[in-house]
């Protein structure tokens, strides 16, 4: 079975192309659940505006879909609690000079 590990790690591979940073350190992905081969996953765009938003999830459910043992990839867009800088990793923070 695959993990919430595994998934953040290929999220990791999704990033937004305006900001250039990855979807997991931008503290978009809100919730992971695992249901057998089915991943549910919540997440949200930085801003409800996004250009980008339906590219940025079908790459994620490409990537998520592509993990043996993940039959099919469920990505429910939140806006609550809405995103906002502090959800950013400190790496995502250093790297955008945000610090």
């Amino acid at each position: 079975m695959v993990t919430k590990e595994e998934i953040l790690e290929v999220l990791k591979g999704v990033s937004d192309p305006e900001i250039g940073m990855d979807v997991v350190n931008l503290g978009l992905v809100y919730d992971i659940k695992i249901d057998g081969n089915r991943v549910y996953i919540k997440m949200t765009m930085t801003a409800p505006t996004c250009p980008v938003t339906p590219w940025i999830l079908t790459q994620a459910q490409k990537e998520v879909e592509n993990l043996p043992g993940v039959e099919a990839a469920d990505i429910e867009l939140v806006w609550d609690p809405p995103w906002n800088p502090s959800m950013m990793s400190d790496e995502a923070k250093e790297q955008l000079n945000m610090f």
